[in-house]
């Protein structure tokens, strides 16, 4: 049965109530809240039919109702309006997105706890990276007897590159057949196989010639890890406690136990296909979540890799603010990132970091 306009504005009204207020809400307060014109006896009866459709909950202790997981979802598709940031949330964002950050985890760990401080709620980020790369091309260039230019590209057109200084002198043909034993051994290769496949050769292969090979597939291995690296950030899992349905530690104990877990970025849900995603209570797979909500937005760090960042909180969630917040932080975060630039050679002196 579809939902006619006066129970949609009281359930809207039911919601926006309870979110501010953490209380069951009784049909005395909507009539005189809501701005309907119509008694309390009417929204009674209109709210005897949300709890009979599913929408509202009425706990044992209370003669008022509470939205369901169901009221929650019908809110966010249909009845909340867009929330404008203030000019100060603005500013904020801005201010956090223009700070110099060179890692990359920095960057990450900051909007977590940008996004906490700002919605009260705990939150994650993390960096979802390409599953599979491989070196596609070695190129090494000569700049002196004693120095050389290491030039990796990935097969997706990534590049790398890093200056290395010998304490000895190296030949332009050594150089060239260096090259060529890289580019015939080891391209094609993931992550994984990569390193045993230097295992392999360093039993055919002389000392010297071994630890050149050494040192450029050390530094193809580093930029194969940046490219495939996925780390999770948590930030304020205190905040569950400032919030009504947290205050029991026995309940929030599992939550924030959940949240703690060492570095499993599998645990945090991943949009795959819209920018924003948002799950409701038993929307979540992992039983930790379960009556919860998790909002979670996705931007793109560039290269291939994407970044998502989200918070978790009771259903009773103010999903309008959320929302706005973490789409315009996602939105600063994928320019930031476009803008950035590749960074200047690295100078390697006798083949150390």
């Amino acid at each position: 049965m579809d939902l006619t306009d006066r129970k949609k504005r009281i359930l809207r009204a039911i919601i926006e109530n309870y979110i501010e207020s953490a209380e069951p809400v009784g049909s005395k307060t909507i009539a005189e809240s809501s701005g309907l014109d119509v008694s309390s006896a009417t929204v009674r009866n209109e709210m005897a039919d949300l709890e009979a459709m599913g929408y509202l909950e009425q706990p044992h202790t209370s003669s008022g109702r509470i939205p369901s997981p169901k009221g929650y979802r019908l809110y966010v598709n249909e009845l909340m309006d867009d929330y404008r940031l203030s000019v100060q949330e603005t500013q904020r964002i801005n201010q956090a997105l223009r700070m110099k950050m060179q890692e990359l985890d920095r960057v990450i760990d900051q909007a977590g706890r940008i996004v906490s401080q700002l919605t009260q709620y705990p939150a994650f980020a993390l960096s979802s990276g390409m599953e599979r790369v491989t070196i596609k091309r070695f190129d090494l260039l000569m700049v002196e007897r004693s120095a050389f230019i290491i030039v990796v590209m990935t097969d997706t057109n990534v590049v790398r590159n890093r200056l290395v200084r010998l304490p000895t002198d190296l030949s332009e043909p050594q150089l060239q057949l260096l090259n060529t034993l890289l580019n015939t051994t080891f391209t094609g290769l993931t992550l994984e196989e990569i390193t045993p496949e230097l295992m392999r050769v360093a039993q055919h292969a002389a000392g010297d010639s071994y630890g050149l090979i050494s040192l450029v597939v050390s530094f193809a291995i580093e930029v194969l890890e940046e490219l495939e690296h996925r780390k999770v950030h948590t930030a304020g899992i205190a905040h569950l406690l400032e919030h009504p349905e947290y205050r029991s530690l026995e309940k929030a104990q599992t939550l924030m136990s959940y949240l703690s877990e060492d570095n499993d970025p599998s645990r945090f849900p991943v949009p795959k296909d819209n920018p924003m995603s948002i799950l409701i209570g038993p929307e979540n797979v992992a039983d930790a979540l379960k009556d919860t909500s998790v909002v979670v937005a996705s931007y793109d760090i560039g290269e291939g890799m994407r970044g998502v960042i989200g918070v978790v909180g009771p259903t009773r969630m103010d999903y309008a603010k959320i929302t706005a917040r973490l789409s315009y932080l996602a939105q600063g975060l994928s320019k930031l990132f476009g803008q950035s630039e590749l960074p200047p050679v690295e100078e390697n002196h006798d083949g150390k970091k």
